[in-house]
């Protein structure tokens, strides 16, 4: 079965009812910042310190680690088109013009390690560091709380540092890494062509190794929330990030960790999309984002590791959870944004979708018929995230 990339049996090691990903691993970087408190707050005024190769000023010393290669070369064509593209769910009260904060005016300024420029959101002035992040991987490490985490900056070809750019984090299945995913994810295909900077954080090593904590599952004593909001904020010192256009995706356990920021995370991402994952039954009590938040989920009918239907999965030892299942997932986010009416038959891509929904948002499941355990489909999942924005 094919999904993007190599086969899934070349993939995915499937261990019980859940699974391991498993991926070939990069190393962390060498350049480490102090991101303030594990609080769940983003972290302000973040301290940093070792090597810099592309920094930007408006941080305190270098916050950006040797670069690992892997450029990305993309188009220059599209630049930041956010408006309302319809792919993937036939859902029409979608919140508004993805336009809000495209572009904005070059502010002249132009000493080293100043701002540069400044552009508008829509909601607020963007100051766009100076000067602008060179294209390709680094490899960052960042101090939340009494540990180090680690993550994979992306910088396409396309980002010139002038006007404010979405941020995508994509978020890795149990067992894998921030340079897995960054080797396997099919959002840069989709994101790279417009500029937008994309994060790929790794989690902490549980009993099946890399995992987050959602809960219940599938790692301790780590408050991986806290983590990401640190993370966004220190990209936001040295990138030109639109406030009002950050995104998570993820797969597998990345896409629970999506679910669960959607639910504890809605005053930083205007919008989420899990594959892969459900909501679950031991926690889904607990989310209540702060707003209304687009949700579109990926889910297959004969994935063999969450079961399109839900139920019980113990695999990681200890910390065993219950899937909600697809459709009940879709219901369940459709009370949570106190969504009206029916969600609509299935599209050309398998999406139905709630569009009566508070605030605008959207929520939508894309079901793959017959698919197996796979990352869900970024072509679909990319134009639906970036025509939502943060009111």
């Amino acid at each position: 079965m094919m999904y993007g990339r190599t086969s899934l049996s070349k993939q995915i090691l499937v261990l019980g009812a859940l699974g391991v990903s498993l991926w070939g691993c990069g190393d962390s970087g060498d350049g480490t910042t102090s991101a303030g408190g594990a609080g769940g707050g983003a972290a302000e005024g973040a301290s940093t310190s070792g090597t810099s190769s592309s920094s930007a000023g408006t941080a305190s010393g270098g916050t950006t680690s040797s670069a690992t290669g892997n450029s990305t070369s993309g188009d220059t064509t599209g630049s930041n088109t956010t408006g309302s593209n319809t792919t993937g769910g036939d859902g029409g009260g979608g919140s508004g013009a993805g336009a809000s904060g495209a572009g904005g005016d070059a502010a002249g300024g132009s000493g080293a390690g100043e701002a540069a420029s400044s552009s508008s959101t829509g909601g607020g002035a963007v100051t766009c560091p100076s000067p602008a992040l060179r294209a390709g991987d680094t490899n960052k490490t960042i101090t939340v709380g009494s540990g180090n985490r680690s993550y994979v900056l992306h910088v396409p070809a396309a980002y010139d540092g002038s006007k404010p750019v979405p941020l995508v984090v994509d978020l890795h299945p149990l067992g894998g890494s921030g340079p897995s995913e960054r080797s396997g994810s099919p959002y840069p295909a989709q994101t790279d062509p417009e500029g937008v900077i994309m994060a790929f954080p790794s989690g902490q090593s549980g009993p099946s190794g890399g995992a987050w904590n959602v809960g219940p599952c599938c790692v301790k004593n780590t408050d991986d929330v806290a983590f990401v909001k640190a993370m966004v904020a220190e990209i936001q010192e040295t990138a030109c990030i639109d406030p009002k256009r950050i995104y998570a995706v993820g797969f597998s356990m990345g896409g629970g960790m999506s679910h669960y920021l959607a639910c504890h995370a809605a005053d930083v991402f205007a919008a989420v999309a899990p594959a892969a994952f459900d909501l679950l039954k031991e926690n889904v009590d607990d989310c209540k984002p702060s707003r209304p938040i687009t949700v579109i989920s990926f889910r297959s009918t004969s994935d063999p590791i969450v079961p399109y239907a839900g139920g019980y999965s113990s695999v990681v030892q200890g910390m065993p959870i219950t899937f909600l299942g697809a459709k009940s997932t879709l219901e369940q986010w459709g009370k949570i944004n106190k969504c009206t009416g029916s969600p609509s038959a299935e599209n050309a891509q398998g999406c139905s979708t709630f569009s009566n929904c508070e605030g605008g948002v959207e929520v939508a499941l894309c079901t793959k018929q017959g698919g197996s355990h796979e990352p869900g489909n970024a072509s679909v999942g990319w134009p639906v995230l970036k025509r939502h924005v943060m009111p």
